[in-house]
């Protein structure tokens, strides 16, 4: 049964179940109060990313042998927030597909969530090492954007978390050298603004404002953005096309706002040397962000990095 199949089985049985509950308590009118107690206790209602995450185990404890399906198991397991399951999930597979670059990609992004940095970069260097000379191909989004386009590709997708993962390790060469990568910033106009933001605050911090406004000479305000809409924003702001207060985030838990956030701290820390106000930005993440959002894990290892442990 494939995996489209497997959640219409689910939702169907919960409907059936839910059908079954009703018909119990219209029809348990004379029975004891202790049949009550039973029929009266709630059913667990799983989430929709946990029923996913539900149907790819079994898809996997079904088919262990197949590398797609270890890899969404580990997916999903990611997505609920079992980064150590993920992590686990990952380690089977690379002994079970030690050459599938993908496994090691998608270890080393957990390892980036749970903040072992030298671990993800290992990981991620590993995967490059695989995928030279080998054709590049669509990474499918476990959770797709508006228009249901994958915007990533295998490639691009490890050399985009090798370069965070050096960032996140304040090596700043080594993030340049990896966020540089052509499958970066090519295909969409997506990718050229969320590399183009990395790059732009990286080679700002080493001083290097010419080669920082090269990184992104390429936007416009015309430009077709599919999901990457802060990064977007913030590339507008460092060409000037923005005001500073057009990008104020708001208190909605979102990554999206993480992005506003941690970039206009990032610019007033190499721009204007303003500390105070950006604190006031990291502060403001802190307090309404996604703690697992790249932004978030990048404004915590900053804070941690010049202004002492929160």
């Amino acid at each position: 049964m494939n995996y489209r199949l497997r959640m219409a089985y689910i939702n169907g049985m919960k409907q059936l179940i839910i059908l079954f509950i009703i018909c119990m308590c219209f029809g348990c009118g004379n029975r004891s109060s202790k049949t009550h107690d039973i029929i009266d206790t709630e059913p667990t209602i799983l989430s929709p990313a946990e029923e996913k995450f539900r149907v790819a185990q079994v898809h996997y404890e079904e088919n262990p042998d197949d590398p797609d399906a270890l890899i969404w198991y580990g997916r999903h397991a990611g997505y609920i927030g079992n980064f150590q399951e993920a992590i686990e999930i990952y380690t089977t597979g690379m002994k079970k597909h030690p050459n599938d670059a993908r496994v090691w990609r998608h270890r080393g992004h957990r390892y980036i969530s749970i903040r072992e940095f030298e671990k993800a970069i290992d990981d991620l260097e590993t995967a490059v090492s695989m995928i030279q000379g080998k054709s590049d191909e669509v990474e499918p989004d476990g959770l797709p954007n508006d228009r249901n386009i994958p915007i990533g590709t295998l490639h691009s997708n490890i050399w985009y978390h090798l370069g965070l993962a050096y960032y996140l390790q304040n090596d700043l060469p080594n993030a340049c050298r990896a966020y540089n990568n052509r499958t970066v910033l090519e295909k969409y106009d997506d990718n050229l603004v969320s590399g183009g933001h990395w790059l732009y605050m990286i080679l700002r911090r080493m001083e290097q404002e010419d080669q920082a406004i090269e990184m992104i000479k390429g936007v416009h305000s015309n430009m077709d953005i599919i999901e990457n809409h802060s990064y977007y924003k913030m590339c507008l702001f460092y060409k000037e096309l923005m005001e500073e207060s057009e990008l104020q985030p708001k208190e909605s838990n979102s990554s999206s706002d993480d992005v506003l956030d941690y970039g206009l701290a990032n610019w007033h820390l190499y721009h204007n040397q303003d500390t105070t106000r950006a604190k006031q930005y990291l502060e403001h993440l802190f307090e309404n962000g996604n703690k697992y959002s790249f932004a978030y894990i990048a404004a915590e290892t900053d804070w941690n990095r010049l202004f002492g442990s929160r």
